[in-house]
């Protein structure tokens, strides 16, 4: 047995150095397929699920029994052609173990990615993937699934703490970010979910309905620019239709706007139960993933023996085989999965420091009355209420949940229907809220309340001198919310301990903005997000004004759900396996977009964030032609160090009014330091998509248009005309 493993070992060296070195990805991708058998050629377009009964699953597909670690997907190599296994895991916020390796003690807890996108800094985001990318190294893992940069189109989605943001260009540059970082390791990164995928409620049934144009100015832009930025080896198709057909069966998005408008190299694989027929095959789809879940999921036979028996009988044409092939392959290639020498060594400190600067830079103080930060070297009495404060922060829930290292603080079981219901947890990391405020605040008393009941917990925020409230939702993969209030009558003792003691502080930790009906009644409010296992930390430091506050709000907190496109969302409440059709009749108009075309005031706008210093802009000065650059100054003319995120927003165009984000950067600063900005436009920013079924051209009308530079959405501080050619360009 060792004599024959040695063979096929010197067999795959051997083939592999038969190709240049030298040679483009697609010429190895071509090379290797063409040497391919059939059978070979069919165990790469499907992967199992690791640690998970095998129903529908052929013997010969079955992951082997010396694969220790399993995951979410395993797809066997070619060992004879130096082609590796294919192992894929979970990966927003970290490498998962959904109970998959009993003998792996944990990964690194990152921060959420709606965290990560508050921070307003591209470079945190390639931070966090590229130690994904090691951790998933070190584990033999060569292929994750991350990015996700669905935009947040509606304040319920359940997955939106996954994502970065409701804006285009801030997704876009976001999730380059993070597939660079997790592709500098050799790993395969998986931009998901393409597309549309905005909404949970019934989401395998969910029919997303938009103008294709509207559709091409939003979430396509988002992953085009994105895979412009990155060129990920692999795209996710979701599980919803958009406009009548599943998206991994959709010719027109996969085939006419992937992979001709866009020119995309990769492969398209499916989201775990994605499949119901073996015609996705034609029309892009390049690689059916977990098949157990769509045995589950649809019935039937597997996707390959379905396939097969098409191929026999000539309905499946050997030339689309070989294609979902080599795009494979070249995944493999560009990324350099096929090149792996020993495992990195994993600096789980330095990785925690990233986790803890990340969860530093992506909390956001929303309002602040003077109360923050906290009086150090004074013994102030301190309530600390709720939240399970005494254990842990909080994480979101679903398939991107992550074990730290050393395990949970805790877990409550909390339920719901649907395939991911038992995944639907409260998972809590160490360590606690508590324990960081009384090393932050050493000459403080602090005294902790569960907030079981409201009466309880004003009895001790009466007799304190300060009341630091934690207001926590759970928000995960396979639902959405009901409305935007806290959970468990949260809402009700924050009111009641604030009604009480005026100097209430509350920190939020969640997905999603929440309704805040006590929000007049308090001093100060904190968004932590959902802040990773270094996030008790942050937020102490943040609280006692050992770090000034720089996060910006990535998505719009409405005044409530009226405000929205949808204050009702459809099919919200019905049973699992419910058709659903959702329209998206905002179009292009997302979030702080939706907010302008109807002169309608947010409770806070995107790009809202407060400091404990200031920050003053001058010199605006703005160029035009073919597209928008600005130039200006940014000076800090506050008394302490900070970080501020100036914002150029388009406002109007040749006569429309148009609000659009065309640029941001983070910008720290000394205490009266300056530093000069200059923002260029993507021209796509500008334009608007000219077509029929979402395949045309962009164009820029020609004339004045009209930018501001602010502090967030509806802040603006300094404004300019430019003047522009139009023109009619790209696709």
């Amino acid at each position: 047995m060792r004599q024959l493993k040695s063979v096929a070992l010197l067999m795959g060296i051997l083939a592999v150095c038969s190709v240049r070195a030298d040679e483009s990805p697609e010429a190895r991708a071509r090379a290797t397929e063409a040497k391919m058998t059939d059978d070979e050629r069919f165990s790469l377009i499907v992967s199992v699920m690791g640690a998970v009964p095998s129903i529908g699953v052929p013997r010969d597909r079955r992951i082997p029994e010396n694969v220790s670690n399993m995951s979410a997907g395993y797809t066997p190599g070619v060992p004879r052609l130096g082609v590796p296994a294919l192992q894929a895991s979970d990966a927003s916020m970290g490498v998962t173990n959904p109970g998959y390796r009993p003998d792996d003690k944990g990964a690194t807890a990152f921060p959420s990615s709606i965290l990560v996108g508050a921070t307003f800094d591209p470079g945190m985001a390639r931070q966090v993937g590229a130690a994904i990318g090691r951790e998933a190294r070190a584990r033999g893992f060569n292929v994750q699934l991350a990015g996700g940069i669905n935009l947040a189109r509606d304040v319920r989605n359940g997955r939106n703490f996954e994502y970065y943001s409701e804006d285009p260009w801030h997704t876009a540059v976001f999730g380059a970010a993070a597939v660079n970082g997790i592709q500098s390791e050799g790993v395969i990164s998986t931009l998901k979910h393409f597309v549309l995928n905005c909404n949970e409620t019934n989401r395998h049934w969910l029919d997303a309905i938009i103008d294709p144009n509207a559709h091409r100015e939003s979430d396509l832009l988002a992953f085009q620019i994105a895979i412009e930025r990155s060129q990920p080896g692999s795209i996710m198709s979701g599980y919803n239709k958009v406009n009548g057909t599943y998206v991994s069966g959709n010719a027109l998005l996969l085939n006419d706007v992937l992979r001709g408008a866009w020119g995309y190299k990769g492969y398209v694989m499916s989201d775990w139960g994605a499949v119901p027929e073996w015609q996705f095959a034609l029309a892009g789809l390049d690689q059916e993933s977990g098949l157990q879940m769509d045995v589950r999921q649809w019935g039937g036979e597997a996707f390959t023996d379905r396939l097969k028996a098409a191929y026999a009988d000539g309905s499946f044409p050997k030339a689309r085989l070989s294609q979902m092939v080599q795009r494979i392959l070249h995944a493999i290639y560009a990324v350099g999965a096929d090149q792996w020498g020993p495992a990195p060594a994993i600096d789980l400190s330095a990785h925690n420091e990233i986790a803890l600067e990340g969860a530093r830079q992506g909390i956001v103080l929303l309002k602040n009355d003077g109360v923050l930060p906290l009086a150090t070297g004074k013994p102030l009495r301190i309530a600390v209420i709720g939240g399970h404060a005494q254990e842990g922060v909080i994480s979101g829930t679903g398939s991107g949940a992550v074990l730290p290292v050393g395990g949970f603080a805790g877990v409550v079981k909390i339920g719901g229907p649907g395939t991911m219901g038992a995944a639907r947890n409260l998972y809590l990391f160490a360590p606690s809220p508590l324990a960081e405020l009384k090393k932050a605040l050493p000459d403080a008393q602090l005294e902790f309340d569960p907030g079981y009941t409201s009466a309880e917990a004003a009895l001790l925020a009466k007799r304190s001198d300060v009341v630091i409230a934690f207001g926590t939702r759970i928000e995960g993969e396979g639902f959405d919310l009901a409305d935007l209030s806290l959970p468990q009558g949260q809402d009700a003792v924050i009111d009641a301990v604030a009604s009480v003691n005026p100097n209430t502080i509350v920190v939020l930790q969640t997905g999603n903005p929440v309704s805040m009906p006590w929000r007049d009644k308090v001093k100060a409010i904190v968004e932590a997000w959902f802040p990773g296992q270094a996030g008790s930390q942050a937020i102490a430091e943040v609280l006692a004004g050992k770090v000034n506050p720089s996060g910006r709000l990535p998505i719009t907190f409405p005044v409530n759900l009226a405000q929205t496109p949808r204050p009702e969302l459809s099919g919200l409440g019905t049973p699992w396996g419910t058709p659903v059709t959702i329209r998206y009749d905002e179009g292009a108009e997302v979030g702080y977009r939706w907010y302008a075309q109807h002169d309608a005031t947010p409770m806070y706008a995107f790009g809202h964030g407060l400091s404990y210093t200031s920050f003053d802009y001058g010199k605006l000065k703005v160029r035009g032609g073919d597209t928008i650059t600005a130039t200006f100054t940014v000076t800090n003319t506050g008394k302490i160090v900070g970080a501020d995120v100036p914002q150029l927003y388009l406002t109007n165009a040749a006569g429309e009014s148009r609000m659009r984000l065309l640029g941001f950067e983070r910008v720290q600063l000394a205490p009266g330091a300056s530093k000069t900005v200059t923002l260029k436009a993507d021209p796509r920013l500008l334009a608007r998509f000219e077509g029929t079924n979402g395949l045309g051209k962009w164009r820029i009308a020609k004339g004045t248009h009209r930018v501001a530079l602010g502090r967030s959405a509806v802040e603006p501080v300094l404004t300019a005309e430019a003047t522009l050619k139009g023109r009619l360009f790209g696709s």
